[in-house]
């Protein structure tokens, strides 16, 4: 998945379209431990060749295999991401409108070699795109949390209810001395 210039610019003002599967898993898990495993990622989608910029337009799928954030049991996790992005290099860039907005810029990919490698950006977009908390079918739908011996996890609500009562119940001891001085003072 890596296109030189040179020969993109022979298709200037068409568009060349694509359709490969990458195995990535092992560039992956250099960058993040946490991936178990994963099916080689089906890439498909078109670049098109405009005189100004480079515009890629693809859809990615995989499985990914995650340890669950809560036994860490693998969990399979499908994956499906359509991934637009612009890429431009020096020449193009010094040539654009000067009324474009910085968020605009922002999101054009500037290449510093002649060279688009669209495996690194599919990398990117797997890792940007990790789940935060990953549950077994069997987690989403029980409230059992674990705990050992001492210890046990709690949820959110669950913690928010606890300091709210907490804080309901706990005095302030300078206040707790206020108050049996007044309560001496009744007698």
């Amino acid at each position: 998945m890596k296109w030189s210039l040179t020969e993109l610019n022979k298709f200037r003002g068409t568009q060349i379209d694509f359709d490969e599967t990458v195995d990535i898993l092992e560039s992956l898990k250099r960058r993040e431990s946490s991936i178990i495993s994963m099916t080689p990622v089906h890439v498909t989608g078109f670049i098109d060749v405009d005189p100004t910029s480079y515009i890629a337009h693809y859809t990615m799928e995989t499985i990914l295999t995650l340890p669950s954030t809560r036994s860490l049991t693998p969990v399979d996790l499908p994956m499906s991401l359509t991934i637009d992005e612009v890429y431009m290099t020096e020449q193009q860039l010094a040539y654009l409108p000067s009324d474009i907005s910085d968020e605009e810029k922002s999101l054009i990919m500037p290449l510093e070699k002649d060279l688009i490698d669209l495996q690194n950006a599919v990398e990117d977009f797997i890792l940007l795109n990790l789940p935060l908390q990953v549950l077994t079918e069997e987690e989403e739908h029980s409230n059992d949390m674990p705990k050992g011996e001492f210890w046990n996890v709690i949820s959110e609500e669950d913690y928010s209810e606890t300091v709210k009562s907490e804080s309901e119940s706990t005095v302030d001891p300078r206040l707790a001395k206020l108050s049996e001085l007044l309560n001496e003072d009744n007698k």
